[in-house]
């Protein structure tokens, strides 16, 4: 066997080694002379360093050691080229020389289980500052595949067996100027989440789940291909325009021109039918640019290429009404005056709809005592009423926010003695004369089929209705289908110039009701409506999708539940924007598959939209027009940044 020799010659060689005689007599000596032996630490600590800044410091510096190359037992410099250390890749920077390599000393590991995938990174001090958290990265395989993958965690470590906490060590650094650190004295590890592993396919990039495990010591470099990371984030590369991938608020940047990446939501149906028949949830707070981006986006989908096959084959144009509770979306009439040519020309490269929508009509609720100003657009403006005989088939319009489900079915039994007496002719005021009758309490009373109390319940909240909404003298909405579905056509429903909120309900949930209804039947009264794809915008959703007690409510939910989930078949999408999307009922909720959440500093709202937890904690965080988006059925979950400059008119 081989003699390794006496340990014990190589004590006295670590200059840290705490039993030292030398050391335990200087701090005797400096308790002696009424010092500590912290203190004279200090003092020749403080001397050391002077004497470095003189270029008088006894010991070599650690980087000239290096560069003197290996020595051996003797302490002769070894001169061979192939073990000198200046020969080796120690410090790549730049996107084509990697920012890393993988590391083992923590293990190495994929796993089905993402809690026991152990995949490590060692980042070289000429990388480590740009590099960030959520950036995305590639790993090759020998055989030229990709492990594509992005940065979950990022920390110092010690790279030398020292204690940093000391006294020495802190006066050491506050001295220093706040530039001054020697990177090369830490390790700085990055943890990697793998998304999925790329390779080729008969020359097209595909990917697939990640399954083996990268080499060690394989270099770790930036994701900067653009056909890489859309395939690696399943990205399509034609659809719906969204925004800009970013990470941490920066777009990522790609050697490709234009070098963003555009983020598009899948339009066809090579994959399933288009998503947006599969429903979108807009979020953000107040501040938070949801409006600007919504317009945005609406205004891709009136894109004169944009049109979807019906089932009878005919490719025809989406129509978008959009009910407006802030009288914003009549501007998308409208040119954006503050996008200049070069903006225009960028968002044409890229394949994005802009400029205002001519085909634009402000659909006007008329009501008794309001009146619409409709001074901040230029689209025409057309007013409609709500006849009352469109209560005989949505009794809950006029049932209030509180009626029971036994003063709802004497609310269906008043209704239709009503219709049957006066016919679709009859009106709200006569409703109410016919209500006002005591001979039919009374008659149904003794016959048992509406308790006298449960009559008086009934007739005092249909007496709540806000007057004025029903039979005024406008076009009833039931004749204006071709003025409220248009192919390629915008119709907006303001209510901002409405004088309740029971009104504005009113009339989101008729017109709403009216297009539902149409589509979804097999005998629709609009064979107009019926036969074009419509995308259903509902701003401040929350307010009109509820979940409540009341049956009112429940009818509401009951409808647009309905809605959404025949939605892909019929080519009606639901549009859903909200501030307060914890707010909307569960049913409906359900149904949504693309989220796009903006800043919310509600953690309830956080909660409920039931995003990815990394993004989750980025939301609250988020500068105007960033969002997160998650959509399981177009992409894995990223992060955008939205268009600076809104594709049409917005704001005063």
């Amino acid at each position: 066997m081989t003699d390794l020799g006496d340990f014990s010659d190589f004590a006295g060689d670590d200059p840290d080694d705490s039993s030292d005689p030398s050391q335990e007599d200087r701090g005797a000596e400096a308790a002696g002379n009424g010092r500590s032996a912290e203190s004279e630490s200090v003092a020749e600590a403080e001397t050391a360093d002077a004497s470095a800044a003189d270029g008088n410091d006894v010991e070599t510096d650690r980087g000239e050691r290096d560069d003197a190359g290996p020595t051996d037992s003797s302490g002769a410099t070894d001169d061979a080229d192939d073990l000198r250390f200046d020969n080796y890749d120690a410090d790549p920077v730049g996107d084509e020389r990697g920012v890393g390599a993988i590391a083992v000393s923590q293990g190495l590991r994929v796993s089905e289980d993402p809690d026991r995938t152990a995949l490590r990174a060692f980042v070289t001090a000429g990388n480590r500052e740009r590099v960030r958290l959520g950036k995305y990265l590639v790993v090759p395989y020998p055989d030229d595949e990709l492990l594509f993958c992005r940065i979950v965690g990022l920390e110092y470590a010690q790279e030398f067996q020292a204690d940093d906490a000391t006294e020495i060590h802190a006066r050491r650094a506050m001295r220093r100027p706040a530039d001054e650190f020697e990177e090369r004295d830490f390790k700085f590890m990055a943890e990697l989440e793998p998304i999925a592993v790329l390779f080729s396919d008969g020359g097209d990039l595909k990917r697939r789940m990640v399954d083996r495990v990268p080499k060690p010591q394989a270099t770790v470099g930036e994701a900067t291909d653009a056909t890489q990371i859309k395939t690696g984030l399943k990205i399509p590369e034609a659809g719906v325009f969204l925004g800009h991938l970013s990470v941490g608020g920066e777009k990522v940047r790609t050697a490709a021109r234009p070098p963003t990446i555009d983020y598009r939501l899948n339009d066809d149906y090579t994959d399933g039918d288009p998503l947006v028949f599969r429903h979108t949830l807009v979020a953000g707070g107040t501040g938070s640019g949801k409006t600007h981006a919504s317009k945005n986006i609406l205004r891709q989908y009136l894109s004169a290429e944009r049109s979807y096959e019906m089932d009878d084959g005919r490719e025809v144009q989406t129509a978008v009404v959009q009910f407006d509770p802030q009288d914003e979306y009549a501007q998308m009439h409208d040119d954006n005056p503050d996008m200049d040519a070069e903006t225009a020309r960028r968002y044409e490269r890229e394949g994005v709809a802009h400029g205002g929508h001519e085909n634009t009509v402000a659909l006007v609720p008329k009501m008794a005592g309001s009146s619409y100003p409709g001074a901040n657009h230029r689209a025409e403006q057309l007013e409609f009423t709500i006849p009352f005989s469109m209560v005989r088939d949505l009794p809950w319009l006029v049932a209030g926010s509180s009626l029971n489900d036994n003063q709802y079915q004497a609310l269906t039994e008043l209704l239709n003695r009503f219709f049957g007496d006066y016919g679709d002719s009859g009106t709200y005021k006569q409703f109410l004369r016919f209500l006002d009758d005591p001979a039919l309490k009374e008659e149904l009373d003794e016959s048992g089929r509406v308790h006298e109390a449960t009559f008086d319940a009934v007739k005092r909240r249909v007496r709540g209705v806000p007057s004025g909404v029903f039979d005024q003298d406008a076009r009833s909405i039931t004749e204006l289908d071709h003025q409220l579905v248009r192919p390629g056509g915008l119709t907006v429903v303001p209510t901002y110039h409405l004088s309740s909120s029971r009104a504005k309900e009113l009339f989101v949930l008729a017109v709403s009701a009216l297009l539902i209804d149409d589509k979804l039947s097999n005998d629709p009264s609009s064979d107009r409506i019926k036969e074009t794809p419509v995308v259903l915008g509902m701003d401040e959703a929350h307010n009109f999708l509820t979940d409540a007690d009341s049956v009112q409510a429940r009818k509401v939910i009951q409808k647009f539940t309905e809605a959404a989930k025949q939605g892909r078949k019929e080519r009606l999408g639901l549009f859903l924007i909200t501030q307060d999307p914890q707010d909307i009922a569960d049913p409906v909720f359900k149904q949504v598959n693309t989220k796009i959440v903006l800043n919310l500093g509600d953690e309830d709202a956080i909660k409920s939209v039931n995003i990815p937890p990394n993004l989750e904690d980025k939301v609250p965080y988020m500068e105007k027009g960033q969002m997160v988006v998650y959509s399981p059925d177009n992409s894995e979950p990223v992060e955008l940044t939205g268009l600076s400059t809104c594709v049409t008119r917005h704001g005063d």
